[in-house]
Order: C-alpha cells, then sequence, then structure tokens
C-alpha cells in the first residue's frame, strides 16, 4: 500500500515541475522501493559518472543527516550518552542527527584508482557492490544517456547479489534500462537538461524518506 508521504511529495514535485507528470507512476515505485529496503534495516548504494558522480555524493548526504528535519536523537540515545560522559555526552547526542545508511559508490577513491588501474575501470562501481552489497540492499544507478557501461555492469551484478536497483536516466533509452526493477526516465534527451531534472527528482526522494522515517508519523 502507497504511503500518503510518497504521494504528497511526487505531487509536490510534479507541481514544481510538470513535465514529470509523465514519471509520476515510476518516482513512486521508486520512492516505495527505497522505503521497503530501509524498513527491513538494509541500505542504499548509489553511483553514477560525471555530474552523476557529484549527484550520488549529494544524494548520501542528503540522507545521513537531516535535509528538511531536524532528526534528533532518542531520548534512549540521549540517556546512554549522559550515562557514559556526562555533560558533554548530553551535548553530543544534542548534535547528533537521525540518518539512513547510504553509500556513495565514488567516495573510496584509493579503491577506485587501485581497481581501475590493476583490473577494469568498467567493474568499479560492480566490485563495490559485490563486497559490500547483502541481498535486499537497493541500488539507485544514475546515468543520463541510459548507456554507461559501468552502471550497467553494476546493475547486472545488483540482480546476481539480490539488490533491487532503481536507474535515472532521460528519455534516450539507453541499454540499462532492461536492467533495473524500476526507471525513472525523465522526458528530456540532452545531457543537462536530463541533470536538471535528476536533482528535483532525487531531492523528492531524500524528503519521502524523511518524512516516512523521521516524520510525525515516522515508521
Amino acid at each position: 500500500m502507497i504511503k500518503e508521504s510518497t504521494r504528497a511529495a511526487v505531487d509536490q514535485l510534479i507541481g514544481r515541475y510538470p513535465a514529470l507528470e509523465a514519471c509520476r507512476e515510476d518516482l513512486i515505485k521508486a520512492v516505495e522501493l527505497i522505503c521497503a529496503s530501509y524498513r527491513q534495516g538494509h541500505k542504499l548504494m548509489v553511483c553514477g559518472n560525471g555530474g552523476s558522480a557529484a549527484d550520488a555524493d549529494h544524494i548520501c548526504g542528503e540522507l545521513l543527516k537531516g535535509f528538511l528535519l531536524k532528526r534528533p536523537v532518542s531520548e534512549d540515545a540521549i540517556k546512554e550518552f549522559e550515562s557514559g560522559f556526562g555533560a558533554e555526552g548530553v551535548e553530543i547526542a544534542g548534535k547528533l542527527q537521525g540518518g539512513l545508511r547510504a553509500v556513495s559508490l565514488l567516495s573510496h577513491s584509493a579503491f577506485l584508482s587501485a581497481f581501475a588501474n590493476d583490473v577494469d575501470p568498467d567493474l568499479m562501481f560492480a566490485q563495490q557492490l559485490w563486497a559490500l552489497g547483502r541481498s535486499g540492499d537497493i541500488l539507485l544507478a544514475m546515468s543520463t544517456g541510459g548507456n554507461a557501461s559501468n552502471v550497467r555492469k553494476a546493475l547486472m551484478t545488483a540482480r546476481v547479489k539480490g539488490i533491487k536497483s532503481v536507474l535515472l536516466t532521460g528519455n534516450r533509452h539507453g541499454c540499462c534500462e532492461e536492467y533495473a526493477d524500476c526507471v525513472v526516465a525523465v522526458p528530456e534527451k540532452e545531457t543537462f537538461k536530463i541533470q536538471e531534472l535528476h536533482l528535483p527528482v532525487y531531492h523528492a526522494f531524500c524528503a519521502a524518506l524523511e518524512e516516512r522515517f523521521f516524520g510525525s508519523r515516522g515508521e
């Protein structure tokens, strides 16, 4: 059953970017897939190239800390900090924020350079999924043209590992689409225009996830 918070986030997004009406059902499906993974205690992994690599880091940054909400830690956690560390512990607890586990597959620079040099740069995302991923996790992959070879091979690896996947792309309908469980293809063909729509899309994802897990009616 689709949560009202998901529909509300997608409605607000489309209200600001009416062209995304064509993606409505896929947007809802993407949020629900990610929510289902988080609800079961799993994690999100994110990958992309170029501008989408920066987007991967951006997405993780919004999920690991407060985005639109404060996300204070629980009273039990505050008491644990106070019990162990007194006033300083309370101060620490007061600044910590609830987070959703998210890993950018662009953030391990030493690994990326070593694997690209020694093995195969086309498999740098796939290798991290193989090492870090567990069945039930979810992959958010971005390819504006939909044909990025390293993204395609990451999607293939995700399927073998039992990791669900969401592909953010444009409407060139590249080969990556057939490997993803959910495809959000924004209605643009030029790379920069696709990227201009990807940002509000993933911000909407972050807002919906935050409301679901940290809002007043959070799960």
